[in-house]
């Protein structure tokens, strides 16, 4: 479909600028809520639960929110600060109509943004988000006074979190002995996942732990591990976890300060899942490294490419039946254990491979060497397309050519941001970045 609001992930933009203003929030929420009410079979009212990160926007944009599903007759359950994924379980646990979640994920706090979780705790689908951009252009009109909607809090929304992700770790097996460096960001996982770490036995040092609303993803997180590495090695940890501002991707370092991306940990436990059973196959994006698809061609497991988005990595483990897939930003889906990339869960995944097989990270991981990748982001005009540039295609196909079959180019317009991003994959690192800022340059210049 055509998105006019809806990007790969929700809604989202800059606070105060279309279409992140509490007037077009509190009409999201009426169009949402008016969809809601229409699909609802049962003939009782539907109910919304609504959770957000930490930036200081969240505040304005629940209550606009919260006013527009009011007035399309949806009652709201807010569950404050909280991560991504736990929206999507409590959805799906509490049987509620839809989940939404206020969050701008990995961005700085001056930005924000809305996306819709439905009652099975996946991703909406396009069609219902066409409903709902459709409706955006009907007028705000309430239902009756004695059909509005109300709201409550739900109180005990963190504890059904913390239980829900210890679950998914196996019964037989502790954290015990371990210290491990937990970074949430400064986002909605700071009061969360130090305690799901602890209470599965480890000795748990939090950083990024101290949120203010301005603070999210500032200097620490998944977008800036080096920090996470830092605090391994000065706390003398066995293991780091780095989550992003929503807690929906890890990335993990071990004791020497290493830094393990999504490609990796996926690889990881996928090792760890073929010495407990089989293994059909898994999904990675555009943007996988190569040395995966390589390395699943030797194990014999079958490897797909979607999208760049974990909704479309979604989309396609459902579509071959298989179970596991990922990022290499940390996005990672266990679909026997979430219905949605989950940054705590997946971190337990890893360390139940680890517990399972004895060896570090590093030992691992020592059968796969990760080729060479150069991302440069380059800002353009919104709506930019660069496939329309001549100078630009030119130098891609050339690039092309002189890689031939021992690397990549990938060149995408991001969903989030006006960037165009330029990745090139190559077996020598000084080739890869030549390669991309050659690109680059040609964008700059358009």
């Amino acid at each position: 479909m055509t998105r006019k609001y809806f990007g790969t992930d929700g809604v989202r933009g800059r606070v105060g600028v279309m279409p992140i203003t509490p007037d077009f929030i509190m009409r999201l929420g009426y169009a949402a809520g008016s969809v809601l009410a229409q699909a609802e079979s049962t003939g009782s009212k539907p109910i919304v639960l609504i959770g957000k990160d930490t930036r200081i926007s969240g505040y304005m944009l629940e209550a606009a929110l919260e006013a527009g599903f009011a007035a399309a007759g949806v009652d709201v359950m807010l569950a404050g600060p909280i991560p991504t994924p736990a929206v999507a379980y409590l959805t799906r646990a509490l049987r509620l109509s839809a989940g939404v979640v206020i969050s701008a994920s990995h961005n700085h706090y001056q930005d924000n943004g809305i996306k819709f979780f439905s009652a099975q705790g996946n991703k909406l689908p396009d069609a219902v988000e066409a409903a709902i951009e459709a409706a955006l252009d009907a007028p705000i009109v309430c239902v009756s006074s004695e059909k509005l909607g109300k709201a409550k809090r739900l109180d005990d929304a963190r504890g059904r979190y913390i239980e829900f992700c210890k679950s998914t770790f196996p019964n037989e097996l502790d954290l015990r002995g371990m210290r491990i460096v937990v970074d949430c960001a400064h986002g909605a996982a700071y009061h969360i996942a130090p305690d799901v770490f602890h209470e599965l036995g480890a000795e748990v040092v939090a950083i990024g732990n101290h949120p203010n609303g301005l603070n999210i993803n500032d200097g620490v997180g998944a977008t800036v591990p080096e920090a996470l590495s830092i605090a391994v090695r000065e706390n003398h940890a066995d293991l780091g976890i780095a989550l992003d501002g929503d807690a929906d991707r890890l990335l993990m370092v071990d004791a020497t300060g290493r830094i393990y991306n999504g490609d990796e940990l996926l690889y990881v436990m996928i090792k760890d899942r073929m010495a407990i059973g089989p293994v059909k196959g898994a999904v990675g994006t555009l943007m996988t490294n190569m040395a995966l698809e390589v390395a699943f061609r030797q194990m014999g497991i079958g490897f797909a490419r979607a999208k760049v988005g974990d909704r479309y990595v979604l989309e396609l483990l459902q579509e071959r039946g298989w179970l596991l897939g990922g990022e290499g930003s940390g996005h990672l889906l266990f679909l026997d254990k979430h219905t949605t990339g989950d940054g705590i869960v997946s971190a337990l995944q890893v360390l139940s491979a680890l517990k399972r097989c004895g060896k570090t990270l590093a030992q691992c991981t020592e059968d796969i060497s990760l080729y060479p990748q150069t991302l440069i982001n380059v800002k353009v005009a919104p709506g930019f397309d660069w496939q329309k540039s001549g100078a630009v295609m030119a130098e891609k196909e050339m690039a092309e050519a002189e890689l031939g079959d021992t690397g990549r180019v990938l060149i995408r317009a991001s969903g989030t941001e006006p960037l165009i991003r330029v990745m090139v994959e190559a077996k020598s690192a000084d080739t890869a970045r030549m390669m991309a800022q050659r690109i680059a340059d040609k964008l700059k210049a358009c």
